[in-house]
């Protein structure tokens, strides 16, 4: 049920943190995999690391902030591939932290343009060739548990979270007839380079577990085990679903 072999994975935000893990994982698994974020050089490590254990992988740089680099995308991965069995949309940017009162416009539009807009544009396009190849397919959007509750400081990043989950439900509802499965992970506190500063500083990481039922922060790997699993055959009953993995934040 997770063998990948002859399959074609897309993750965007793949250079580092959970989506490199993802592109890792479903490497292992035998896929064929494109990896994409902004910087062609961080990519290309990830490239050079799954080559290295024998797995196939490309990069292609684009911001998910700009529409004609998503474009670029969708076509130069067609080009390199025949088709796209799995999305993955883990790209994601929160230049501010703060009351919501302090927004500027400029930072709100970042914010959507990567972490909503492209994300729907990419998976609006790539469903339409799924269907026209009549052979289903999965995507995985990437929200987080502050697009389901509110988060100090974190009130427009939340926002785009929460638009994140609502267009999962409406992708899957319309896309199901065609076999495609729309799931979103949606982690918590997990370790990462976004998450560093906080997780590092022990009273601001104590604050943060404070509710966390597990009284720990979790790691890349529990978050691309998850996705892996919600792109298997083990999920073939499960679209339309949020999935928290949060060690019980949100119990």
């Amino acid at each position: 049920m997770f063998d990948f072999r002859g399959k074609c994975v897309l993750v965007t935000g793949g250079s580092r943190g959970i989506g490199r893990e993802i592109a890792l994982q479903f490497a292992h698994a035998g896929a064929r995999v494109i990896v994409s974020s902004r910087k062609i050089d961080s990519l290309n490590r990830v490239v050079d690391e799954i080559r290295g254990f024998g797995g196939e992988a490309v990069a292609i740089a684009a911001n998910m902030g700009k529409m004609d680099e998503v474009n670029r995308l969708i076509e130069e991965a067609y080009k390199v591939y025949d088709r796209i069995d799995i999305l993955v949309n883990n790209a994601a940017t929160n230049p501010i932290f703060g009351p919501i009162l302090n927004t500027e416009e400029r930072a709100w539009d970042k914010i959507m343009d990567v972490n909503l807009k492209g994300p729907f544009f990419l998976a609006i396009n790539i469903a339409r060739k799924m269907i026209d190849d009549n052979k289903g397919g999965s995507i995985i959007n990437i929200a987080s548990t502050a697009g389901l509750r509110s988060w100090p400081g974190l009130g427009v990043y939340g926002i785009s979270k929460g638009a994140v989950v609502q267009m999962t439900r409406q992708m899957a509802r319309e896309w199901a007839g065609a076999n495609i499965r729309v799931n979103c992970v949606a982690p918590g506190l997990i370790y990462t380079d976004f998450s560093r500063v906080l997780i590092e500083d022990e009273a601001l990481r104590s604050e943060a577990l404070k509710n966390v039922s597990m009284n720990r922060y979790g790691n890349v790997s529990e978050i691309a085990g998850l996705v892996l699993f919600l792109a298997s055959d083990a999920a073939s009953y499960i679209t339309g679903q949020i999935i928290v993995a949060d060690g019980g934040g949100m119990c």
